[in-house]
C-alpha cells in the first residue's frame, strides 16, 4: 500500500469515527425560521460575527453540547452579525454573541456576550426541555 493511500484511508477512519452533530446547522433564513417555529422546534439563532472571539468561544461551546442526542431536533441558526443588521435588531439585540432559544414560537431563553460553558447549555437546554 502506497503512503498516500495509507494517509487516505487514516484520515477516512478519524471522519467515521468522529461523532456527528445532532443539531442541525444553518445560516439563518426568514422563511426557514417562521417554518421551524410553526414545526414547533427548538430553535437556537446565534448572532455571530467571525472577528469576535467571544462568538468563536460560544460556537466551540454549543458544537460540544449539541452532540448530545437530546439536542438532535435543534436547529441553530447563525445571524451574520455584519451583514444582518436588520434582522438581529428585529429580535432586540445589541451586540454579537447573542444567543436567542427559541421552543417554537415562543422565546425561552437569552445570553448576550458570555462564554460560560454552563451558562451557554442552560440557554439552548430551555429550546429543548
Amino acid at each position: 500500500m502506497n503512503l498516500r493511500l495509507s494517509s487516505a484511508l487514516f484520515t477516512a477512519a478519524i471522519v467515521a469515527a468522529a461523532p456527528a452533530h445532532a443539531a442541525e446547522f444553518r445560516e439563518f433564513d426568514q422563511a426557514a425560521f417562521v417554518a421551524a417555529q410553526a414545526q414547533g422546534r427548538p430553535i437556537l439563532l446565534d448572532v455571530h460575527a467571525w472577528w469576535c472571539p467571544v462568538c468563536a468561544s460560544q460556537n466551540h461551546t454549543i458544537k460540544q453540547v449539541v452532540l448530545s442526542p437530546a439536542y438532535d431536533k435543534l436547529i441553530v441558526f447563525r445571524i451574520n452579525y455584519d451583514k444582518q443588521k436588520p434582522i438581529w435588531q428585529s429580535f432586540g439585540v445589541r451586540k454579537q454573541a447573542t444567543l436567542i432559544a427559541f421552543r417554537g414560537r415562543q422565546e425561552v431563553g437569552r445570553l448576550a456576550y458570555m462564554t460560560n460553558k454552563d451558562a451557554i447549555t442552560a440557554v439552548m437546554a430551555s429550546a429543548v426541555r
